[in-house]
């Protein structure tokens, strides 16, 4: 049986990095950010970082400077240390997975992508995905997972296969990438769909028209896409998508 996106998903617009806007006090990933798209009942989108100590830590970035009033790569900080670095335009520290599962509490759906652990979206993966899944298990609300590094999707398939996981994809534009030519040409076709065991993607928007989108589509993948700013570029993603990762505007919520 094929697995499938629960519903929600596909019919409730998901805020990117939770609902943020730092001048009201809302930094990316952060609860005041989570408990503000629940209250609009949006889904939400977060990432999901590793800690020293293998705890899995609700942060975009690879490295603290931006976002939280630290410096240096998050992975060299242990869970404690993070939990009291404070995010940038706030008084909260960074929360880890199992307190943001508790604040959500399946009262939307969770998008959980998986930051790339390898650093170059190879095969060393592995205690991130671990450390996510251990909190995830007993976790009852609508909740999906996904990663731009296909190894990390494949992992999540291993070790937590009843939670629905897709790819995060994208035009792959060689520049704006730190990737080698190689690997942007190979994720670039999204090869690894059906081995992963995917049941869906969350593309670039700006490259929906890819005739590879549209064949995942036709075979049955549903297509989310990121990162949606502005009414119409969200009306023109439709065209394509089933749903939008948004941020810096309210979307509509239908009925």
């Amino acid at each position: 049986m094929t697995m499938r996106l629960p519903q929600g998903f596909l019919t409730v617009p998901i805020a990117h990095r939770a609902l943020h806007d730092v001048a009201d006090g809302r930094p990316e990933n952060s609860r005041a950010a989570i408990r503000a798209a629940i209250e609009h009942g949006y889904g939400i989108e977060i990432d999901l970082q590793l800690s020293a100590d293998g705890r899995a830590m609700v942060f975009h970035d690879y490295a603290l400077d931006r976002l939280a009033e630290g410096s240096g790569p998050v992975r060299l900080c242990d869970a404690a240390t993070l939990g009291r670095t404070v995010l940038r335009g706030s008084d909260e520290g960074i929360p880890d997975l199992a307190e943001v599962l508790e604040i959500v509490a399946g009262a939307v759906p969770l998008l959980i992508e998986i930051k790339d652990q390898d650093g170059a979206m190879g095969p060393d993966v592995g205690p991130l995905e671990d450390a996510a899944a251990k909190v995830l298990r007993d976790y009852r609300g609508p909740v999906a997972v996904m990663s731009f590094n296909p190894h990390s999707v494949a992992r999540m398939a291993e070790v937590l296969p009843d939670v629905p996981r897709g790819l995060v994809t994208s035009a792959y534009t060689p520049e704006e990438w730190p990737l080698s030519l190689a690997v942007c040409e190979r994720l670039r076709d999204i090869p690894d769909y059906a081995r992963v065991g995917a049941c869906f993607i969350s593309h670039e928007a700006e490259d929906l028209d890819r005739p590879r989108v549209a064949e995942l589509k036709a075979a049955g993948a549903d297509v989310l896409c990121w990162t949606i700013r502005t009414p119409e570029a969200e009306a023109e993603a439709r065209r394509v998508a089933q749903n939008v990762t948004f941020e810096q505007y309210l979307p509509r919520l239908k009925g």
